[in-house]
């Protein structure tokens, strides 16, 4: 049985994975991250919970966060990130520029590849940059 709470793909399963199919994932991986602040940082009431984690994972926010996080990153994972901004979109949503959306592709392209590797670790890392200013602010 295969445990997808933990999976671990190797390097040429991850690199089979479509940078849009990896964005997907890291979408659901960043979402949960967000969740999950919220209601560690005591923000977990109803409406106001919606509001705040929409206004966390919107495509302007993450790619604000994404350029906080950018010195941090290795080779590897610019690189994933560059794969990610490259990505073929074809929609934007009207609240986002296609740069800002293409930035969020990318973040969520890099965590998706990080969560596959099992980084965890480094994960929560770069989500800890990426979430200081909303520390200080609670």
């Amino acid at each position: 049985m295969d445990d997808y709470f933990d999976i671990h793909l190797d390097d040429g399963q991850i690199q089979a994975i479509s940078s849009i199919g990896l964005a997907h994932l890291g979408d659901a991986v960043y979402e949960l991250l967000v969740r999950s602040w919220l209601c560690a940082h005591g923000k977990a009431t109803g409406k106001g919970l919606h509001r705040a984690a929409v206004e966390l994972v919107r495509a302007t926010a993450q790619a604000g966060r994404a350029e906080k996080i950018l010195p941090l990153l290795t080779q590897e994972e610019t690189a994933v990130y560059k794969r990610g901004r490259n990505a073929h979109v074809h929609t934007i949503p009207r609240s986002a520029s296609r740069s800002d959306y293409l930035k969020a592709t990318a973040l969520e392209c890099l965590i998706g590849y990080l969560y596959l590797k099992g980084r965890r670790e480094r994960i929560n890392r770069l989500f800890a940059v990426m979430m200081e200013e909303e520390n200080d602010a609670t």
